[in-house]
């Protein structure tokens, strides 16, 4: 509950601060002009994007020989969302309600780890495509500067760190026990540094994990082109996210072109994925006005069109895995 409270007050400050430092008359204009269809019709098109990761979800869990069902895989995803928001831990918060679903389900526990952790990955190779056109559109404006440079070479090496943890659990599960035992190691000496007494990550939880994910790949027989098809749902969602924000345009009548969707939604997604806060609350209501103002978009219009944007991007599935994980908790079947 401490952790919603706060994550309410960043979104609240941040509306608070744009508002204040708005030109008032220009905003009450743009409020005057605005379209509560467009706005119900993104908050449709998020309905879509849940069943979009639940149709990602399945591809990979088809290539790993797990059968289960689309709308399921939407419900699970939905929870696993709000479990990383409430409780962040780099999304492996999601992974573990995955892995204790599947058990409940008589799934093996092994595989479905595996999958969500690839859905991580591909699901940021598929923005890695989304944020390259980004930033080639930023380029070609000279609106690049180091902060977008120094995030995307963060992202980058985030998913490369994933695959390598996953491409050595898949050769080797002896290997990538030790990686991960050094890993834990390594946090716990800086946790003890630090003023820590306990341990904070467990060595034999590291070896446990890549068992975990070692037997999860056995028995993969696809071959690595299957991977293209979770990739392209993935980028399907990202197109499904930059719809939202066309919408968030044309509910206040504000003009844009393909390069200023294209660019500012990029931004705003990467720093959502490197921002230290979850989901990005209060880094990208911070910073989506300023990418959008250098895309030659009003400020005032800009603050509106990002607390539009993130009200049905953020507080709708916020809202929605609420309620499926409570759903799932007390083992409700699928509607």
């Amino acid at each position: 509950m401490k952790k919603l409270i706060v994550v309410v007050v960043l979104f609240l400050g941040f509306a608070v601060v744009a508002l204040s430092f708005s030109e008032i008359e220009t905003i009450a204009l743009t409020l005057r002009r605005a379209h509560l269809a467009f706005f119900l019709l993104a908050i449709f098109v998020q309905m879509i994007w849940f069943l979009a990761s639940g149709r990602m979800y399945q591809s990979i869990f088809h290539l790993l020989g797990v059968r289960e069902s689309a709308l399921t895989l939407s419900k699970i995803a939905a929870a696993a969302n709000f479990v990383n928001v409430v409780a962040p831990s780099a999304g492996m918060g999601g992974v573990a309600l995955f892995a204790a679903e599947a058990r409940r389900r008589g799934h093996p526990a092994g595989k479905v780890t595996v999958a969500a952790a690839l859905f991580l990955l591909l699901d940021q190779a598929a923005f890695l495509v989304i944020l390259a056109l980004g930033l080639i559109v930023l380029v070609r404006r000279n609106d690049l500067d180091a902060s977008e440079i120094t995030a995307s070479l963060l992202l980058l090496a985030i998913a490369v760190s994933y695959a390598v943890i996953l491409y050595l659990g898949y050769r080797s599960e002896e290997k990538l026990g030790n990686l991960l035992a050094g890993a834990a190691r390594i946090v716990n000496r800086l946790a003890k540094f630090f003023g820590g007494k306990k341990e904070f990550l467990r060595e034999s939880r590291a070896h446990e994990f890549a068992h975990e994910v070692a037997e999860g790949f056995a028995g993969l027989t696809e071959k690595p082109i299957s991977l293209l098809r979770p990739v392209l749902w993935g980028i399907f969602d990202k197109v499904l996210l930059m719809i939202i924000l066309i919408f968030a345009f044309l509910s206040f009548e504000v003009p844009f072109s393909a390069g200023t969707i294209i660019a500012g939604f990029s931004l705003a997604y990467l720093f959502l994925i490197v921002s230290p806060t979850p989901s990005g609350i209060g880094i990208v209501e911070g910073l989506m006005p300023i990418a959008l103002t250098s895309l030659n978009v009003n400020w005032s219009q800009a603050a509106l069109i990002t607390l539009a944007y993130r009200t049905v991007t953020f507080w709708v599935p916020f809202g929605v895995g609420a309620w499926a994980f409570r759903s799932l908790h007390k083992g409700e079947s699928v509607l």
